[in-house]
């Protein structure tokens, strides 16, 4: 696993006592609570986290309240076709603190860490309406190691415009 980023004073808190930080591992338990909560346990059954389950960890961020884990997100190293990218996901957060900006801003850490990292780009499957706000499209061309719907799964370009091939554990 990556070393985690630390995000600097500059970044600044959401709102009140929200800060977004780097996934500890002290963490790994309240993170897998949260997880659990917002997808049940059909998630294992999912190609997305038959991916994760291969892939090594690239980065993982936190949003917490009061000090308190509510929220989070990890980027894994994958390859589509030939090329090095990141898998977003999941991303959760806690019900009670939901609608709060915490989605958001754990999405954007992820992307300024990609961004800093040189990636070539990230790839998720989720809602194009939400994460269409942060420039993520629709791909076509990718295929996930088992069934997935094609109109969820999105591609944030950085270092190429597009991407194509088997995705696969980098």
């Amino acid at each position: 696993m990556a070393e985690p980023r630390t995000l600097t004073p500059d970044d600044a808190p959401l709102s009140g006592a929200v800060v977004v930080r780097a996934e500890q591992a002290g963490d790994a338990g309240t993170i897998d609570r949260i997880v659990l909560e917002a997808f049940g346990p059909g998630r294992f059954a999912k190609t997305a986290e038959r991916l994760r389950e291969g892939a090594g960890i690239e980065a993982g961020f936190v949003a917490c309240l009061d000090g308190r884990v509510v929220g989070s997100v990890r980027l894994w190293r994958i390859r589509v076709g030939e090329t090095p990218c990141l898998f977003l996901g999941p991303i959760a957060v806690q019900r009670s603190e939901r609608s709060e900006g915490l989605g958001a801003a754990l999405v954007q850490a992820c992307i300024d860490q990609a961004r800093a990292s040189g990636s070539a780009g990230i790839l998720l499957v989720g809602d194009a309406p939400y994460f269409g706000r942060f420039g993520f499209a629709r791909t076509e061309g990718v295929s996930l190691p088992g069934p997935v719907d094609p109109a969820r799964l999105l591609w944030l370009p950085m270092g190429r415009d597009s991407v194509s091939g088997p995705v696969m554990i980098a």
